[in-house]
């Protein structure tokens, strides 16, 4: 909207200036009309290039108001500089004027229309003397409701500003405002965690206020702002995971950074564990290591609910995640021949 009232705007003075370079020559006098609809298609013109510009982010006050600074510097000394000195003083205003246009009005679209990258550098890139701008990292909702993203922050390892869109404010608000207990609980642990970031000393939080009124669904607006902004997402997200992969936008999971970190598990090794539930085939049963690996034990379903010595015979990957097979250590000390 403020991009349109501007190029009305504009339009307008491009009408009334052409009028009023007309008054300057006797024989346009007679043709007012004429002279301001020669400025209603001029004008016209350059908001035809305006729209052929698009790929430009629009921009607010700010961001019009440096791109008329500049225009006006750039007018104002090309207009007086030597080789307009040769020109009629009446054509000359005329030259200076329709150029003052041209490069203030251009000024101001790439301005705005750049807002978010005019804006990236005001607050949220700090330049190092080799002049490498820090990592943005976008947090999604259920990251933030996740909490982990709380103790990953704290230990310093991501040196990067977290920022958090006020679209993300605003769902998180709208999750703990909500009739739903659930989901009123999930908002309001999101807002506790996100106030926790913030007072962190160790942690740079910052809040983007722009939106993205184009697009409707949250993912979506999310994978925009970070391509618009050269941001990378933090999420636990499969959905958005792959929408920000197909878009080109970096993706920080946390579900496989927590693969990643898990314990390995090696074929001989000796461990401890409860059996907490029956295997698939007889005499099986079933326990979990601390980070969630699940362990199929042979010939122990006699011992479920205890917790027995275990040796590892054999540790599978699959999709679903890290599963090992062992059997008991006691077996294995009641046969030393056979397992020797």
């Amino acid at each position: 909207m403020t991009l349109w009232v501007l190029r009305i705007v504009f339009v307008g003075l491009c009408m009334l200036g052409s009028w009023a370079i007309s008054q300057l020559d006797p024989s346009w006098e007679r043709h007012p009309w004429m002279a301001m609809a020669i400025g209603f298609v001029s004008g016209g013109a350059l908001i035809g290039i305006d729209l052929a510009t698009k790929s430009f982010s629009v921009r607010g006050l700010t961001a019009a108001t440096f791109g008329l600074l500049v225009g006006t510097l750039i007018s104002y000394f090309i207009g007086n500089s030597k080789m307009f000195e040769l020109i009629d003083p009446n054509p000359r205003i005329i030259a200076q004027i329709s150029m003052f246009l041209f490069v203030t009005y251009l000024s101001m679209v790439i301005a705005l229309r750049g807002k978010d990258e005019f804006n990236l550098l005001i607050p949220y890139v700090k330049f190092r003397r080799e002049e490498a701008p820090e990592r943005l990292l976008l947090l999604d909702s259920n990251i933030i409701i996740d909490g982990r993203i709380l103790d990953v922050a704290s230990t310093g390892f991501l040196d990067v500003i977290f920022v958090i869109p006020r679209f993300i404010l605003h769902e998180l608000q709208w999750l703990a405002d909500s009739s739903d207990d659930i989901k009123r609980a999930r908002g309001r642990r999101g807002l506790d965690i996100l106030k926790q970031l913030q007072k962190n000393p160790r942690i740079e939080f910052k809040i983007h206020e722009n939106d993205i009124p184009e697009i409707k669904e949250t993912d979506g607006k999310l994978v925009e702002l970070a391509r618009r902004i050269s941001a990378e997402i933090l999420t636990n997200d499969y959905n958005l995971n792959r929408v920000a992969e197909l878009q080109k936008v970096r993706v920080l999971n946390l579900h496989e950074l927590s693969k990643a970190l898990r314990p390995v598990v090696l074929p001989g090794e000796r461990l401890t564990l409860k059996l907490v539930k029956e295997g698939r085939e007889p005499e099986q049963a079933v326990g979990y290591l601390e980070d969630g690996t699940m362990v199929v034990v042979q010939r122990s379903r006699r011992l479920l609910g205890r917790e027995v010595d275990v040796i590892i015979e054999s540790v599978l990957q699959t999709a679903a995640g890290r599963m090992a097979f062992a059997r008991l250590q006691q077996d294995n000390e009641e046969n030393p021949r056979k397992n020797g």
